[in-house]
C-alpha cells in the first residue's frame, strides 16, 4: 500500500492549488481517503475526507467554503481543491486511507506529504 500526495507549492494569499493523491498497488475506490495537514510546530489535523460511498466531509472549519475534496475513480486519484488560500494554510499536506470506509478522521496508511506555502 503506497500513497503519494502531490501538487503543493508556493502560492500567494487568495490563490488556489489542487492537491492530488494517488495510490499504487491498490484501488482507492472503496476506501475513505482523508487529507490531513501539519504546520510547523503544530499537531497534525484533519482537513477533509471522502468516504467509500463518495460522501465528502470537511473536517476543518476554516476550510469550509474554500476546500473541496473529490475523487476520480478512473484515474485512481483523490483531489483536494484549495481556493482562497491563506497564510495559515501553510503546512505539509498528507493523504491517507482511513481506518474505515466512512470518514473517521483516523488515518491508516499514509503517503508522503506535499508542502503548501501561502505567502501574504
Amino acid at each position: 500500500v503506497q500513497l503519494q500526495a502531490s501538487g503543493g507549492g508556493l502560492v500567494q494569499a487568495g490563490g488556489s492549488l489542487r492537491l492530488s493523491c494517488t495510490a499504487s498497488g491498490f484501488t482507492l475506490r472503496s476506501y475513505a481517503v482523508g487529507w490531513f495537514r501539519q504546520a510547523p510546530g503544530k499537531e497534525r489535523e484533519g482537513v477533509a475526507c471522502i468516504s467509500g460511498s463518495d460522501g465528502a466531509i470537511i473536517y476543518l472549519n476554516s476550510a469550509t467554503g474554500r476546500f473541496v475534496i473529490s475523487r476520480d475513480n478512473s484515474k485512481n486519484m483523490v483531489y483536494l481543491q484549495m481556493n482562497s488560500l491563506k497564510p495559515e494554510d501553510t503546512a505539509v499536506y498528507y493523504c491517507a486511507t482511513e481506518v474505515a470506509t466512512y470518514c473517521s478522521g483516523i488515518g491508516l496508511d499514509w503517503g508522503q506529504g506535499t508542502l503548501v506555502t501561502v505567502s501574504s
